[in-house]
């Protein structure tokens, strides 16, 4: 009886490994902020229909910063806006955006698109404090 069961075991293993090696493994996580250039700030919004957010309630960063915005669409179709600063980011438009902050202040980000029942809660803050 063990035998059977450790027979069954090594070949589900071994045909997990054959698929792996096949098909490729999965990908490892990759750093964006490592590629960006010294003294650039990356924002990654993560937009989820899952929890109709941006994967934080908050984003900081300081006057001076060099702010590298970027919009990726985990689960569903979503946009971000940024009316004070002019910033619009979805499919259709440029999904990343560099800005520069000159003074403090608080700006709200929000998705533009509808995408769901939660779509009115779905934002975030960007707070840009003093150097």
């Amino acid at each position: 009886m063990h035998k059977w069961i450790m027979f069954v075991v090594f070949t589900a293993a071994s045909l997990l490994g054959v698929y792996l090696l096949t098909f490729g493994l999965p990908e490892k996580p990759v750093d964006e902020s490592a590629n960006l250039p010294e003294g650039t700030v990356l924002i990654n919004l993560q937009a989820s229909a899952t929890d109709f957010s941006f994967g934080q309630d908050e984003f900081k960063v300081k006057v001076g910063d060099k702010v590298f915005i970027k919009l990726n669409n985990k689960i569903g179709i979503h946009g971000a806006k940024i009316d004070e600063l002019g910033v619009e980011l979805s499919a259709d438009n440029p999904k990343s955006e560099e800005l520069d902050f000159t003074e403090p202040g608080e700006y709200l980000i929000y998705c533009d698109i509808p995408c769901g029942q939660g779509h009115s809660t779905m934002n975030a803050k960007l707070i840009v404090e003093a150097a």
